[in-house]
């Protein structure tokens, strides 16, 4: 089966679900990723799935709760619920890796999906944050993902945020745009 392929033309990345969690019967969600030197996310959490980081090539950089760490092909590191991470390469080239969710997200599916849409269409900043705030309250609430520090404060109106885009037709229609 032919995959497509999802690139975020902010960040230079590239985003292939190999499974998803609709294919594995919620058992997990696998995508394999590319990351051009320079490229990561912010410290972030999931409150409900663990995350699994396998390096294809390359070397991979994991914080993990206060702890850096640099995988190289063939190692990989699971970090469990609730811990503190983030994600960068710190090389001169590309890394291709996998990230595989346990149990299956397709909510993260999903958001990932409309997250490099979003960017395309340029309707992100350069960070790649959507200047609409229900946008980016659909996508931290949609992924289960939450901030640590002082933008968890933020949780209660992210959440009354996407619950009123849910309710406006805002994200179906983000759905049909960018998953469909």
């Amino acid at each position: 089966m032919e995959r497509k392929v999802y690139e975020n033309p902010i960040y230079g990345d590239k985003a292939v679900f190999l499974k998803t969690a609709e294919e594995t019967n919620g058992l997990c969600t696998l995508i394999e990723m590319e990351l051009v030197a320079g490229g990561g996310n912010e410290p972030h959490l999931h409150e409900t799935y663990a995350e699994t980081f396998t390096v294809i090539q390359g070397d991979l950089t994991l914080l993990t709760g206060k702890e850096y760490k640099t995988l190289k092909k063939g190692e990989s590191f699971t970090v469990p619920p609730k811990m503190v991470h983030c994600f960068k390469n710190r090389s001169k080239s590309t890394v291709k890796f996998l990230i595989e969710f346990t149990p299956g997200q397709p909510g993260f599916e999903k958001v990932l999906k409309i997250g490099y849409g979003l960017a395309k269409d340029g309707l992100t900043s350069k960070k790649g944050v959507p200047k609409k705030f229900s946008h980016f309250a659909l996508l931290i609430v949609m992924s289960a993902v939450r901030v640590p520090g002082i933008f968890s404060l933020l949780m209660p109106a992210f959440r009354w945020s996407a619950t009123r885009a849910i309710e406006n037709g805002e994200a179906e229609e983000l759905i049909q745009r960018y998953c469909g």
